[in-house]
């Protein structure tokens, strides 16, 4: 089978695209033959179809109004993107694309030429963009479903996506007129949900109900559980305000003699590292970016991984790869994560963003023996056998392909 994956990055940002990378390899080591579109950049992986890629644009911050227009142009629909979209099925002719997280840096401009090819389109659903403006449904420091109903007007009001009213306002318009066309819709002939609660939310929202299917996100287990000893936490993930890191830190502040580790990077870094000094948590530490076979080897010592989202989680990579290797889980009972992990089974759940209550969570797991936080990571690590392994994983997919 032929496979055209399409994402708008291709490194290793985010926990999209890290499952995008082991896809491909599970499906070429499966036989299929594999192919991608996305945007370039330096730190990218390499790949045979970059003479495809198309330019990256940094939405981050203003570059000048000449540069800005032609991002904002990029923005509702990227002409480049089409045309590499075109080029890319009339040369490969895939039998299955499917879409990734594709908005904005490629457009809904993609998706006319995957239309008229009549090619069967997939897309997995990483975040709430969807049906939400700004990825997430969190703003303002919280939770936020304001748009529900298609009041897509919110942003400009809320600033939901950048400090700019522009930008905002472009962000309303583009996502308006995406439902007024139904543009995902009418490409795409299934969504991939991992989580039911993301499935269930997007329905909630007035998505076609019959257009969703739940196959819940793979993790690698390993073929010996962790046994912990390194006498730290870990966190690993983007620093957001909406992974709830700072609720972290000031939970951790207060148990000095637990140390946690922050693996990741993200626009809040500077801002949590001047928290983590102005609190004098020397117990702190920050280790940027660590590749996924580093990652494993310092989450195998770790007694626990965090998740302390206070946003929506749909099936977090951070948490799944945790229990493949059988590390338990401290995490926040939101969103997808309670499909995950039952409390006190494969971990505790913790309410989002109290710090109190992360901080009798993390004194709570304290107070186990090393037998029963064994015990936890051994259940989680069955759990992903039972519902996350690869195989199955595949054969879902496949037989969501046609």
């Amino acid at each position: 089978m032929k496979i055209l994956h399409i994402n708008k990055f291709f490194d290793y940002r985010g926990g999209a695209e890290q499952y995008l990378h082991r896809l491909m390899e599970k499906q070429v080591e499966a036989g299929h033959e594999v192919h991608v579109l996305s945007t370039r950049a330096s730190s990218n992986v390499k790949s045979d179809d970059a003479k495809y890629f198309i330019h990256q644009f940094d939405y981050s911050k203003p570059e000048g109004w000449k540069k800005d227009a032609k991002k904002a142009k990029a923005f509702i629909w990227n002409v480049e993107a089409k045309r590499a979209a075109e080029r890319i099925v009339k040369d490969v002719k895939p039998d299955v694309i499917h879409l990734h997280n594709v908005y904005h840096h490629l457009s809904t401009s993609i998706l006319d030429p995957i239309r008229r090819s009549g090619i069967h389109c997939v897309q997995t659903l990483h975040d709430l963009k969807l049906a939400c403006p700004n990825y997430s449904m969190f703003t303002e420091g919280k939770v936020c479903e304001r748009c529900k109903g298609g009041k897509y007007w919110n942003p400009i009001f809320h600033h939901c996506l950048a400090s700019s009213t522009l930008a905002n306002m472009l962000a309303a318009f583009e996502m308006s007129m995406t439902k007024i066309r139904k543009s995902y819709e009418k490409t795409v002939h299934t969504f991939i949900c991992p989580s039911n609660f993301l499935r269930d939310k997007m329905i909630e929202w007035g998505e076609p109900a019959s257009k969703f299917t739940v196959l819940r996100n793979p993790a690698d287990i390993s073929s010996s559980i962790a046994t912990g000893g390194g006498g730290y936490l870990l966190y690993a993930g983007r620093l957001t305000i909406g992974k709830g890191v700072e609720t972290l830190i000031r939970a951790s502040a207060r148990i000095p003699t637990f140390p946690l580790r922050i693996a990741g990077t993200g626009p809040e870094e500077e801002r949590l590292k001047h928290l983590v000094r102005s609190l004098g948590a020397s117990h702190i530490t920050f280790l940027g970016f660590v590749h996924p076979n580093e990652l494993a080897k310092i989450r195998a010592n770790a007694e626990a991984v965090v998740a302390p989202s206070i946003q929506y989680e749909n099936s977090p990579l951070s948490v799944l790869e945790a229990m493949g290797q059988g590390v338990p889980v401290l995490a926040s009972k939101l969103g997808g994560n309670a499909e995950l992990i039952d409390d006190e089974v494969q971990g505790l759940l913790a309410v989002p963003g109290d710090v109190a209550a992360w901080v009798a969570n993390i004194q709570q797991f304290l107070s186990l023996s090393p037998a029963s936080r064994r015990e936890m990571g051994e259940k989680g690590r069955e759990r992903i056998k039972q519902q996350h392994g690869w195989e199955e994983h595949l054969e879902g997919l496949e037989g969501i392909y046609g």
